[in-house]
């Protein structure tokens, strides 16, 4: 009863020979070219080769214009200041944290954009005034001891205590944004539960 599948089928293969009628495969192209001739030859517009053309120019003119923009507004040096009388002339430059190597760059606008987007998640309402206000008065501080610490970095140079000592800063605020937010949502579960008890 247990027989090869495969085998089988190889039997029945070789018994029954299959084969078309005769003139199948001619009759079958002469249809073919028949029901062809019958298709619609699609016409190339004139229209889209225009479209194609105006895209073109379009395209090119505002590479030009970007490219001729961002060339007129490259910084030429570094800011140069007149410190003293006109005979005096030095020129200062400032160093920030990201200036210092690529890595630090990519932690600094790490922190920078997610303390923007914290900032900007904030709802300010009447009831968490005090709140924000209290929070923002520790932000500035924290804000005027970078300034300090991007000053030194510039006075002394660059050394591995004031590099952690910018990066802490950053992290202290991110860190302060995010616990305003879980109070403000506190203050704001807190309300709503006062509200449906009070319904």
């Amino acid at each position: 009863m247990a027989q090869d599948l495969r085998k089988m089928f190889e039997q029945e293969r070789e018994q029954k020979k299959y084969s078309m009628k005769e003139g199948h495969e001619a009759r079958f192209l002469t249809r073919l070219e028949e029901e062809l001739q019958e298709l619609p030859v699609p016409q190339k517009s004139k229209k889209i080769w225009w479209f194609g053309i105006a895209a073109s120019v379009v395209v090119l003119c505002g590479l030009g214009i970007y490219f001729f923009t961002a060339s007129s507004t490259i910084d030429p040096g570094p800011e140069t200041q007149v410190v003293g009388n006109d005979s005096e002339a030095s020129s200062t430059q400032t160093i920030s944290l990201g200036d210092l190597s690529p890595d630090l760059k990519k932690i600094e606008s790490y922190y920078v954009t997610n303390i923007n987007l914290e900032l900007s998640e904030l709802e300010f309402s009447g009831d968490n005034k005090a709140i924000i206000d209290s929070f923002m008065e520790r932000l500035a501080e924290l804000d005027v001891e970078y300034k300090a610490l991007n000053a030194e970095l510039n006075n002394v140079g660059p050394n591995d205590q004031t590099i952690n000592a910018l990066i802490k800063n950053l992290q202290l605020r991110l860190q302060l944004l995010q616990k305003l937010k879980s109070k403000l949502n506190q203050l704001k579960s807190s309300k709503n539960e006062q509200e449906s008890n009070i319904i």
